[in-house]
């Protein structure tokens, strides 16, 4: 038993799950020859024989079956062991994209797990999400639907969610009305490129909500221009995530959205194939504990196609 392989473990239920070894060896990558051999091996050192083979077929002894249930389940503790180690050796380098947002406790979530460097190319979410999906970025924070993670073999965990609000003018910022979705204007960019995101989004909103779309053209959705834009409109015009910390001029009021609340999510996501123990560590460390950020109340707004909204049945 001290000469057992973890590897030739691996082989053993690839064979029992192929029952065949020509199968077996294409998908362990290895040559025939040398699958039959190390399974020879391992028969020998556990003194007992696996299967019965012939020339047409392979199938498992009565020792071979009762084996492979605690073959699989050895397996997966040293998978589970080799993950944890990862976990613990906070060596693995991991490169993060992000729109605008970080979780401010980043640093300190990740620093025992994996050494978090973050890209300095601040890009659109569906950019970013590319990245990811290409390699270019391990993880990235953005904003994508269910239909984009299948599209590019990405997965997603909630990580943040902002509640968006309506500005509007008036310099007495107390006692400021609430507004319904309704009642308020969307801006959407003809510039895709910036904004393909925020427009997907902002064209539901209005569509669900009755929010009203004012189309413009001078990259207005944040910034000094988005507040000219606040000042020219008849009424409130919702924020967009890229302003949610901006300070707003003396002359304009936030206003907060009801009738429903309207929220945006941030997913950390990662490609579906992803396997290295620091890349999963990070999304771990940076997803637990985060609940549901009140998107999930009955008065909560997501896209229809949002990865983090519930089912019809459970809203």
């Amino acid at each position: 038993m001290a000469r057992v392989e973890l590897r030739q473990l691996r082989y053993f239920v690839a064979v029992a799950e192929e029952l065949n070894f020509g199968r077996a060896a294409e998908r362990l990558l290895i040559a025939g020859p040398s699958l039959s051999q190390q399974i020879k091996a391992l028969e020998r050192d556990l003194g007992v024989r696996l299967f019965d083979r012939d020339r047409r077929s392979v199938s498992l002894t009565p020792a071979g079956a009762d084996l492979l249930p605690h073959t699989r389940a050895l397996l997966e503790r040293a998978d589970d062991l080799k993950h944890r180690a990862g976990r613990l050796s906070g060596s693995q380098s991991v490169r993060l994209g992000y729109v605008n947002w970080l979780p401010p406790d980043l640093t300190s979530r990740t620093a025992a797990v994996a050494r978090v460097h973050v890209d300095a190319w601040v890009a659109p979410s569906h950019t970013q999400a590319a990245r990811v999906a290409d390699g270019s970025l391990d993880l990235a924070v953005c904003w994508l639907r269910g239909e984009d993670l299948e599209r590019l073999g990405l997965r997603a965990r909630l990580i943040g969610a902002d509640r968006l609000y309506a500005v509007a003018k008036g310099g007495d910022s107390h006692d400021v009305p609430d507004v319904a979705a309704q009642d308020t204007d969307v801006l959407i960019d003809d510039d895709i490129t910036s904004w393909a995101s925020w427009n997907v989004y902002a064209e539901e909103l209005a569509q669900i909500t009755g929010a009203r779309v004012v189309r413009i053209s001078d990259g207005a959705i944040t910034g000094p221009a988005f507040f000219d834009h606040v000042r020219r409109c008849r009424r409130p015009v919702l924020n967009s995530p890229k302003g949610q910390t901006t300070a707003l001029p003396p002359d304009l009021v936030r206003r907060e959205v009801v009738a429903p609340k309207v929220y945006w999510t941030w997913s950390l996501v990662r490609r579906e194939a992803e396997d290295r123990a620091g890349v999963l560590a990070a999304v771990d460390a940076l997803c637990e504990g985060v609940g549901d950020l009140g998107i999930h109340a009955r008065d909560a707004w997501l896209p229809t196609d949002d990865p983090h909204r519930l089912p019809a049945d459970q809203l």
